[in-house]
């Protein structure tokens, strides 16, 4: 069964509270996305394969610890997936990376597939799907559908700010998916707009509101 992992670290707390500011500015909402990222890859990384290598110090030689294959693949969901890649390439930058785009038609608020582009042995990795936002959750599902018809079998989901709907759907669609999720908010409104929020994530990252 995946997990549902709602992060509890005061500095993840302090640095969403900063961009659900309204007047808190494109580069340092685009800043403090990308520090949010770092925190939430570190978290999501816990769990990694590690195997024994012998190196050689300036002292003597010695075994330490190395991630196992280091087979791993960042996959954003477009757009505002992207404003997260910096910030978890920085903590694994070995990665590949892979873009899905999506977008929510706004009359049904379903998911709509425009593009794929993913590694070519991406069913081979351990893949990161991130995505600032978890509203509805439908963007979320579809994705790690699609990832799943590629042959991706190592998953998980890493967002900022979720709400209890989608993640109830996610993880019934999805429930060998572990999701890492910064702060779990209060519901989503008539719109499908996640409340308290903080607004268009892929506008607020990329300056177009």
């Amino acid at each position: 069964m995946g997990r549902v992992v709602v992060m509890d670290h005061p500095l993840i707390s302090h640095k969403i509270g900063r961009i659900r500011k309204k007047e808190t500015g494109t580069k340092e909402f685009r800043e403090t996305i990308s520090e949010i990222a770092m925190l939430l890859c570190y978290e999501a990384t816990r769990n990694l394969e590690l195997q024994d290598v012998e190196i050689e110090t300036p002292i003597c030689k010695t075994v330490v610890k190395e991630l196992s294959g280091k087979k791993l693949a960042i996959v954003p969901i477009l757009r505002a997936g992207l404003g997260m890649v910096e910030g978890m390439l920085a903590m694994i930058p070995a990665a590949k990376v892979g873009h899905i785009g999506l977008y929510r038609d706004p009359e049904t608020l379903k998911p709509v597939e425009y593009y794929c582009k993913l590694p070519a042995d991406c069913g081979e990795r351990q893949v990161f799907v991130v995505d600032p936002m978890f509203a509805t959750g439908g963007s979320a599902i579809a994705a790690v559908d699609l990832l799943k018809e590629h042959g991706c079998k190592k998953l998980c989901f890493l967002c900022v700010i979720a709400a209890p709907e989608g993640v109830e759907a996610f993880t019934k669609a999805h429930p060998d998916v572990d999701l890492y999720i910064g702060a779990m908010d209060d519901h989503l409104n008539d719109h499908g707009y996640i409340v308290p929020g903080l607004g268009d994530a892929g506008d607020r990252i990329f300056g177009t509101k």
